[in-house]
């Protein structure tokens, strides 16, 4: 059955189709005859009675440089579209959290993908929480004293923002690091929220692993091994892609963390592990499909499109 499939992104244009998980899911639904539309968070409006937004037809080509076309954009009620695929790219800001309230006003005639209101209340770095005994020690806080007892306990730690994404700003800090009050000072003066500190892992040169599941079951991984100097291993911080097996250890990880992702309606997320340690659950705007794809692995993207089709099919 041909779905009405909108996409609300960052605009078409500033991706990069190469490791881009949206463009990927884009053309499947394009493959199995869906028709596309485009929009991004700022042409959303909410009435009393509707959500619209102002949709450009879309067409997409896996060809960079020319890998999409999109026509003259009308304004329409969101309840007439079949799917919308929430897919900007944090921040988890103030401007995030609207969207998914607005968003939640049609939902789920209108499926939205990932359901908003699960989305707003799992902030990644936050959500995790709830599994301290699959994580490596973790604080959440901006409090110095309270830094300084968990960096007493466990020597060189990780700071990173809570809302954070992509790499930006992650800081390994040694048991001895002259900088650490510096450091300091620049998360309290940059940062409003609580930050996290987590316990640094050693064997994050040998990768950090995006395990990608759907609809709560494992559909595929890559290993993330970061660049010569660095301990980010995103992909756009220069991480290179590997391919990898599960370990019982993941596997262990899955089994758990898969069915309250089911239960919270997050029909596609990427978890991050570091030596049998979960570090993250992302919900937002998970990435990894095209890498998994081009590794050999299975195609992610069908997988979410098979589950999608067969919700609207109900």
């Amino acid at each position: 059955m041909p779905l009405k499939v909108a996409v609300q992104m960052d605009h078409i244009e500033t991706i990069k189709i190469a490791g881009d998980s949206t463009f990927a899911m884009l053309l499947e639904a394009q493959k199995r005859g869906h028709t596309l539309y485009h929009y991004t968070p700022d042409r959303l409006a909410q009435t009393a009675d509707d959500v619209v937004a102002a949709l450009e037809p879309l067409t997409v080509k896996d060809e960079a440089g020319d890998h999409f076309t999109l026509g003259e954009a009308v304004r329409t009620s969101l309840k007439e579209v079949d799917v919308i695929l929430m897919r900007q790219d944090p921040p988890f800001d103030l401007a995030y959290i609207s969207a998914t309230h607005m968003l939640e006003r049609i939902h789920p005639d209108t499926l939205v993908v990932n359901d908003p209101a699960a989305v707003r209340n799992a902030p990644e770095k936050l959500y995790v929480m709830r599994f301290p005994e699959l994580m490596p020690p973790t604080l959440i806080t901006r409090d110095r004293a309270a830094i300084d007892a968990f960096r007493a306990e466990h020597g060189d730690i990780v700071m990173k923002p809570l809302f954070g994404a992509g790499g930006q700003a992650v800081f390994r800090v040694t048991e001895d690091d002259l900088n650490y009050g510096s450091l300091y000072d620049f998360f309290a003066a940059t940062f409003r929220e609580p930050w996290v500190v987590q316990r640094f892992l050693p064997k994050v040169t040998e990768g950090d692993k995006r395990i990608i599941l759907v609809d709560g079951a494992f559909a595929g991984a890559v290993n993330r091994v970061p660049a010569k100097g660095d301990i980010r291993s995103n992909m756009v911080r220069g991480g290179a892609a590997a391919e990898t097996e599960l370990t019982p250890r993941e596997q262990e990880i899955v089994a758990t963390v898969g069915p309250a992702l089911r239960d919270e309606k997050i029909l596609f997320a990427g978890i991050d592990v570091i030596d049998g340690n979960l570090t993250e659950i992302n919900v937002t705007s998970p990435t990894g499909i095209r890498a998994v794809a081009r590794l050999g692995g299975p195609d992610i993207a069908a997988l979410i499109w098979d589950t999608i089709e067969a919700d609207r099919a109900k």
